[in-house]
């Protein structure tokens, strides 16, 4: 199987939340399951059975998360030497050829992207078009409103 790449941040926002669910989550519902047999008949419970689905979710979170972090690449773009190209982990600074808006993405793990903070996967098609290019290049991608431009003006590795 292929490792996922994934940022310094994204790693350890993984392995916090997986910390969290086992140290925090899980024993709260154990405890939750626990108070709510001590009130008689488990087949009428709503609070056994609200306990029970949340445990549920709880533990596959932890394994799904657990999976992920077995199979995951850290690139820490800090320590790349990529010479001004844009890579995984970059920052880039772009302007929109058509309304000349200046927008700001880094390219990041699929766990860890989120649009409205700029944060974009590196399947996405505007950070696969980005990927391997320098500042002054204009790029070409299809986005779900049609062709789209940007110019690199700034690539940063922080």
């Amino acid at each position: 199987m292929n490792k996922v790449p994934v940022t310094v941040r994204g790693h350890t926002l993984l392995e916090e939340e997986l910390k969290r669910l086992k140290s925090v989550d899980r024993p709260q519902v154990i405890q939750a399951i626990a108070e709510a047999r001590e009130h008689g008949d488990l087949k009428e419970n709503a609070e056994y059975h609200a306990a029970k689905e949340q445990q549920g979710f709880i533990e596959g979170r932890i394994k799904e998360l657990e999976g992920k972090l077995s199979n995951l690449q850290v690139i820490d773009v800090t320590a790349v030497d990529a010479r001004g190209k844009i890579v995984f982990g970059s920052t880039v600074e772009l302007i929109d050829e058509d309304d000349g808006k200046e927008i700001v993405y880094k390219i990041v793990g699929e766990d860890e992207a989120d649009i409205k903070t700029g944060l974009i996967s590196y399947t996405s098609p505007i950070a696969r078009a980005l990927i391997g290019k320098n500042e002054g290049d204009v790029v070409s991608f299809s986005a779900p409103g049609g062709e789209k431009q940007y110019e690199v003006v700034e690539v940063r590795y922080e």
